[in-house]
């Protein structure tokens, strides 16, 4: 009797357990990990992003019944409704809704007409307060992307060490302070299919285009092939740095 007592109350607490409001809270920042683990191998970027997205990162505020998401070119704002069946519904002006589910650990969108099912991880390390959307999935990428160290093996520099650090900022690449990897957007739209990104110094900059094969990575002058009163159109042009990951 009092073994049979003992195992119904462990089914309560543990039923318990498995509904605690806790474990289907959904509020916080939640990052497209999968597309960030793909580019960490060392290929294309944007074919990383596009393989995992378009999404890129989720920011939800259960309280307060706000979810919005950005895909690197768009921050998008939603209501949030009342969870149901353990899924969350996002309503958004002018476009289909989004379900939100939390699985443990990780986030999933569920699939409709425009997107496929994608997944996000908790971030790990968020951005700073007052950050713009999106800046805790660039750091995450950022780290795991361009992490580390690289040695110049061609190019202005030659023999010196390159840092690019989480936060946008370079060490060692010389002619640049700052840099930003092109996500999506216009940016991507005026490569003609090939990866960007925008390199300045004291304020001053410009994009090139490079190309990422394992430890090796290359930057090109972006030529741009438009008239001054078209769209850009940038090809790669001249090599200028050839990096080499240590």
């Amino acid at each position: 009797m009092r073994k049979a007592l003992a195992l119904s109350m462990l089914a309560v607490f543990l039923g318990g357990c498995a509904s605690d409001p806790a474990d289907r809270d959904i509020s916080g920042t939640w990052i497209n990990q999968a597309a960030i683990d793909a580019a960490s191998k060392g290929g294309p970027l944007r074919e990383a992003l596009q393989a995992y997205g378009p999404n890129l990162e989720w920011d939800i505020n259960t309280k307060a019944g706000q979810a919005r998401y950005t895909n690197g070119f768009e921050n998008v704002e939603g209501k949030l409704l009342g969870e149901k069946s353990g899924a969350w519904q996002v309503e958004f002006y002018g476009s289909s809704a989004s379900e939100l589910k939390r699985d443990g650990k990780q986030l999933s969108q569920a699939a409709n007409d425009n997107e496929p099912e994608q997944v996000f991880d908790r971030a790990k390390d968020a951005a700073p307060e007052g950050a713009p959307m999106g800046a805790s999935f660039e750091r995450a990428l950022y780290a795991a992307y361009l992490g580390g160290s690289w040695k110049v093996v061609n190019g202005p520099g030659l023999g010196s060490t390159v840092r690019f650090q989480p936060d946008g900022s370079v060490q060692g690449l010389p002619g640049a302070d700052r840099y930003a990897l092109c996500l999506a957007g216009d940016c991507a739209s005026m490569s003609g299919g090939h990866d960007t990104v925008w390199l300045q110094q004291s304020g001053q900059g410009n994009p090139w285009i490079f190309t990422r094969n394992g430890k090796e990575l290359e930057i090109f002058q972006a030529v741009n092939g438009s008239q001054a009163d078209e769209v850009p159109s940038f090809s790669p042009g001249p090599r200028q740095w050839t990096l080499e990951k240590q």
